[in-house]
């Protein structure tokens, strides 16, 4: 005699959600992008990575030391190379975007998925033949927004910006094994708070002090960044990554350049191109293929279970 199946309404409405939170961490993460460009204008790109961490940290820390479930997260030495990884990802990806050109490094950054995809498989993580469809268009994608990179690149910057996809890829193979956290926004606010706590004598040793005597306009982008390209982001992120696998959550990764590219036509004046449109079309179809291929194995993986004798 078998057990009736399991209720299949919950598993997909959390992974509905999983989706809407990966695509909303792309937003975030690509609406940095108008905010930086009016922050740039009066601050350095490390001063930017370490003020936008301390606004992100300042709003993480009632989540962070409310209860002491969450408090307990900072004794744990996986949570502590989350913080620490991610913070140096930042640094470093900048410090790599001073030596080289903005278009290189975007093409760098869609690379991501394909590396994530790689990586996820090596580790023994079933990658379908959609999800591995969907990670060559968006990675094309993204290589259609970024375009022909011009002779800005140095091999100090291309170095720096493929250390710091190296860093991205692997605070996200250890995010996956961090414990399990009392609240939805704990674990976030611990990354970022260890981040910025990371970021501060790093980036001052490099830099000096940052600059501070900014107008109203900075520090409400900076804030902004910091609240939610950086906080809301990163929970979203967190949210999303670890109910679906790395190959499936890395596509969203090109939502960033997309949105970024959306921003600066639409905002900035920037020339709309054959390159951006059918780009994104191709990241936007990559995800969607992404996504249909996900609900086609958990559908397999639940006909399955039900299947199976008790």
């Amino acid at each position: 005699m078998s057990t009736p199946p399991a209720p299949t309404r919950p598993i997909t409405t959390n992974k509905n959600l999983a989706f809407i939170a990966l695509i909303l961490a792309g937003v975030f993460w690509g609406g940095g992008f108008p905010l930086g460009k009016l922050a740039l204008r009066q601050v350095n790109a490390a001063d930017l990575v370490l003020l936008r961490f301390a606004f992100a940290a300042l709003v993480a820390l009632p989540f962070a030391l409310r209860r002491a479930e969450a408090r307990a997260l900072f004794r744990s030495p996986t949570v502590l190379a989350c913080g620490l990884i991610y913070g140096l990802a930042f640094l470093v990806q900048f410090e790599g975007l001073s030596y080289t050109n903005v278009s290189l490094a975007a093409l760098l950054v869609g690379a991501m998925p394909a590396l994530i995809a790689i990586a996820a498989r090596l580790l023994g993580e079933p990658v379908s033949r959609l999800s591995w469809a969907g990670v060559i268009a968006a990675s094309a994608g993204a290589a259609l927004i970024a375009g022909r990179p011009g002779p800005g690149g140095t091999p100090l910057g291309i170095g720096l910006s493929l250390v710091a996809l190296l860093l991205f890829l692997s605070w996200l193979l250890v995010l996956r094994r961090a414990p399990k956290a009392p609240t939805l926004l704990a674990m976030p606010a611990a990354t970022v708070i260890i981040a910025a706590a990371t970021l501060l004598p790093t980036a001052l040793l490099l830099h000096g002090p940052p600059k501070l005597n900014l107008s109203p306009l900075t520090w409400t982008a900076i804030a902004c960044q910091g609240v939610v390209c950086t906080f809301l982001a990163t929970a979203a992120w967190q949210y999303g990554a670890t109910r679906v696998g790395n190959a499936v959550a890395g596509v969203f990764v090109n939502i960033e350049p997309l949105m970024g590219s959306v921003l600066g036509v639409t905002l900035f004046g920037d020339h709309l191109t054959a390159g951006l449109v059918v780009g994104g079309l191709s990241i936007i179809a990559g995800s969607v293929v992404v996504v249909l291929g996900e609900r086609n194995t958990r559908a397999r993986d639940l006909v399955e279970v039900a299947a199976t004798p008790a």
